[in-house]
């Protein structure tokens, strides 16, 4: 890592509250552009209105689906995956079936995984939220394998709204049990520059975050033999 930009490009600066009103998304809008992040993601009623904010400025727009419980019907998340797509997302942060991943049931998992990745095919990222805070490792894993399988493009530890967070542990799972191919997303309380540097270094390949600014302008006082890590990654997932 050397320099702000390189870390602003793994950072998905984040807004989901529930209260958001248009002024927090013009809002988040103008940092991402001015921060050179990689993408803003929200909710999708937000997904236009963003598209709009950010035109022209190379910031993504991603959009999350089945959000936050998971439990919404695959044929339900897809049509709100392709919808946000429609509508300007080039993301989707979908939530797996949870409870059939906690019954055993990795082959739900997987075909409901699958649906929303076909139905955006060619048009959008999918990235996969795990809940890793509610998973033991054997789940952690095997929703991994089922990501993978179902053709999604990164796996992602944490909702945020869920039990815990990203934890470098997880990280370091979550990388060993994908391939090179998929990308690794941290969310979940990552709120300082030492934190996203250190689930970088872990393997993180994204950062989820609504604390972007604050990880960004830490920067400089981090000592330099603590920023050091690989290529960001970001645009070829």
């Amino acid at each position: 890592m050397t320099d702000q930009l390189q870390l602003a490009q793994y950072i998905d600066h984040t807004l989901l509250k529930p209260e958001a009103a248009l002024r927090d998304i013009e809002k988040l809008c103008s940092e991402a552009s001015r921060y050179h992040f990689y993408s803003v993601c929200v909710n999708g009623f937000w997904v236009s209105a963003c598209r709009e904010l950010l035109n022209g400025t190379g910031v993504h727009v991603a959009a999350v689906c089945g959000f936050p419980l998971g439990a919404t019907a695959s044929q339900a998340k897809a049509f709100e995956a392709a919808r946000a797509v429609e509508d300007g997302a080039a993301e989707i942060d979908m939530v797996l079936q949870i409870g059939s991943l906690l019954r055993g049931d990795v082959k739900a998992v997987e075909q409901d995984i699958a649906q929303v990745v076909r139905m955006v095919e060619g048009r959008a990222i999918v990235k996969v939220i795990l809940e890793t805070g509610i998973l033991n490792t054997e789940q952690k894993i095997a929703a991994c394998k089922a990501s993978e399988a179902a053709g999604a493009h990164f796996v992602k530890t944490s909702t945020g709204f869920g039990k815990g967070g990203a934890t470098l542990e997880d990280i370091r799972l979550l990388r060993a049990h994908v391939s090179s191919r998929l990308g690794v997303k941290a969310s979940g309380g990552i709120r300082d520059t030492a934190s996203a540097l250190a689930m970088i270094k872990a393997g993180a390949t994204r950062i989820g975050t609504s604390s972007g600014i604050a990880i960004i302008n830490g920067f400089g006082s981090i000592p330099a033999s603590s920023t050091k890590a690989g290529p960001a990654g970001s645009s070829q997932y």
